[in-house]
């Protein structure tokens, strides 16, 4: 039965219509309990681990970022453990977002989605922008060129090896190109994509656990002393600066978008801060669960495997690294490859850089694969126009969606800074983790006989945690006013497009059932 006035933004789909739609999804699943925690390994892997270790170290945390990286393992567990419940009752393309439709209502499963893309989208193009970086850096090795201009987005200021400004971006060529290939990859099918991915993920595994085992002959240790470096600016004298004082100042700071605290407790916790977003990319599992051969079983443990092991080659890795350069040498765009070339091995600097790239590939490859399933699900809700869910006949792809979303991100990529990207991108993040821990609360209390094959430990203790670290470090990235400014006209601007379209074309407002895809 069709809805009306209120009730029909706040309508709800019902856990069993959720499930039912799984049940008559068309799209193949493949994809078991290895290629799942591959999946999540391949899109966490890269940007943090390759580019943002170094400046965490640098200007937050000294060789503290080991410490930093366990502190946001355990907080990103919080948000992990509710995405495998989640995942595990609800197995279905949408992710978070048909989390929302079935607790909160459709208008905030349509907001979600709009946190999403930014998320998602968004995210790919900042990892574009890194991957061309590391192609740049090592077609120089090969004595091959490539335009300044044609390597950033327009007025981005291009530095050589010395720091000096060398040219201002026109359009980041690479990047552009990187996008495009991810593209018609996804549109030929998850199967070929998974097989792809699962190819590079052992590459750039490689990479990393050679950089350890190698490095770590070079590590002097005296470098990891002291391990927590002593504040500066100092702090004034007489002033009370014990452990407990350090972590409040730090958390204020957070709240308040000053990022001055360098080293110290304060320094370790701001550098937690920053790293966290090298975390981002363990949810996309869930959003493979319409293409999961047993969700119930894999897709938790796609989630929290991809996670722990992660967070262990992490530690591993920033170890090694403030152990072979002084962590005040860091602050590079490339930290790995100047360790490399610090200990004297230009072969494996070049390599180094390869796995990198392979790295950043797989990063994208997920991250523009969960994009086109949400809205291939939102199109088949019909808050979205319904080409989007358009299955292809061949492939068994939503591949009018991919392309849309393809060429989206090669705008973005090409035309957008690398900071303005992963601030935007950070907030959706942020954002949409925090509605997945509210709404495993909601579920909890509004559906306790739903069939839960994993369930989130220390309920709602865990839940509670991980939405208030989100709000948290969210807080701290809506200070900057450009960011925020953004942020508040994208959301305004998509809410008045769902109740010029979205609301009107609902099927479940117009009381309609499931609708099957449209293959052409």
């Amino acid at each position: 039965m069709a809805k009306t006035g209120l009730a029909r933004i706040f309508q709800r789909k019902s856990v069993a219509q959720i499930q039912a739609e799984h049940e008559q999804g068309e799209l193949k699943r493949t994809l078991g309990a290895l290629n799942l925690v591959l999946l999540g390994i391949g899109c966490i892997i890269g940007t943090g681990i390759f580019v943002l270790t170094g400046r965490a170290a640098a200007q937050f945390a000294g060789p503290a970022i080991m410490i930093s990286f366990v502190i946001t393992g355990v907080l990103c567990a919080f948000v992990a453990l509710c995405y495998a419940e989640l995942a595990s009752a609800l197995p279905v393309s949408g992710s978070a977002y048909s989390y929302t439709y079935a607790s909160m209502g459709e208008v905030v499963a349509w907001i979600m989605g709009l946190l999403l893309i930014l998320e998602y989208g968004l995210a790919a193009s900042t990892v574009s922008v890194g991957w061309s970086g590391y192609l740049v850096s090592l077609a120089a090795d090969m004595n091959i060129v490539v335009p300044p201009e044609l390597t950033a987005a327009p007025g981005v200021a291009v530095k050589n090896a010395a720091g000096l400004v060398i040219a201002h971006g026109v359009v980041n060529l690479p990047a552009i190109v990187a996008i495009a290939a991810v593209t018609l990859l996804l549109i030929v099918g998850v199967s070929e994509s998974a097989t792809v991915n699962n190819i590079v993920v052992a590459i750039k595994l490689t990479v990393v656990i050679a950089f350890i085992i190698i490095g770590s002959h070079y590590v002097h240790p005296k470098l990891w002393s002291p391990l927590v470096p002593p504040q500066v600016p100092a702090p004034p004298a007489g002033t009370p600066m014990d452990m407990w004082h350090q972590i409040g100042r730090a958390l204020i700071g957070v709240v308040t978008g000053d990022n001055s605290t360098k080293y110290g407790i304060g320094g370790v916790i701001h550098g937690a801060a920053v790293i966290f977003f090298a975390y981002l990319g363990f949810e996309a599992v869930s959003t493979a669960g319409a293409e999961s051969k047993n969700p119930s079983k894999d897709m938790p443990i796609g989630i929290l495997g991809a996670l722990v092991i992660c967070t262990v080659l992490y530690i591993l890795t920033s170890a090694v690294l403030v152990g072979i350069v002084p962590y005040q040498s860091l602050d590079n765009p490339a930290p790995i490859a100047v360790a490399v070339n610090r200990i004297g091995l230009p072969w494996f600097a070049v390599l180094v850089k390869i796995g990198a790239i392979a790295g950043l590939s797989s990063v994208m490859l997920v991250l523009l694969y969960g994009q086109t399933r949400i809205f291939y699900t939102m199109s088949k809700d019909g808050l979205l126009p319904t080409a989007l869910a358009t299955v292809h006949p061949k492939f068994k792809t939503p591949w009018i969606n991919t392309i849309i979303v393809g060429v989206a991100a090669c705008g973005a990529a090409g035309f957008l800074s690398l900071d303005a990207l992963a601030d935007l991108s950070n907030v959706g993040s942020l954002a949409a983790f925090a509605l997945v821990c509210i709404t495993v609360i909601y579920l909890r209390y509004k559906n306790p006989d739903l069939v839960r094959p994993f369930r989130t430990p220390l309920f709602p203790l865990v839940p509670i945690l991980g939405a208030l670290m989100c709000l948290v470090l969210l807080m701290s990235l809506m200070a900057g006013v450009a960011t925020r400014n953004f942020f508040l006209i994208y959301l305004i601007v998509g809410i008045v497009v769902y109740f010029v379209y979205g609301l009107w074309h609902s099927r479940l407002g117009k009381g309609l059932p499931v609708a099957a895809e449209t293959v052409h």
